[in-house]
């Protein structure tokens, strides 16, 4: 990138820094959401309260689908890959 350019898209630093930050926010959201042992804890947390009487069959087998639903699908993109490629700076 040439000085010209650094200095032209200077104005858009903070909307690019905003732009990365957020990214960052959506991989770890993405993370906590896909990991498996995070999904196979709360099944085991949803099992429990099935158990103890806390949740009814019907809650327990929607709650159920869904996590399970969760640890078949992967996320939309892969973890880590801002814009399309890996490696790849805002």
């Amino acid at each position: 990138m040439g000085l010209l350019s650094c200095v032209l898209l200077l104005p858009l630093a903070p909307v690019r820094g905003v732009i990365w930050v957020s990214d960052r926010l959506i991989d770890a959201a993405e993370a906590e959401l896909y990991d498996p042992g995070v999904i196979r804890a709360r099944l085991a947390a949803l099992n429990r309260s099935l158990d103890e009487g806390e949740i009814d069959l019907p809650q327990f087998e929607r709650e159920e689908e869904r996590l399970l639903d969760l640890l078949d699908r992967k996320p939309l993109r892969p973890l880590g890959d801002i814009h399309g490629s890996p490696g790849t700076h805002v």
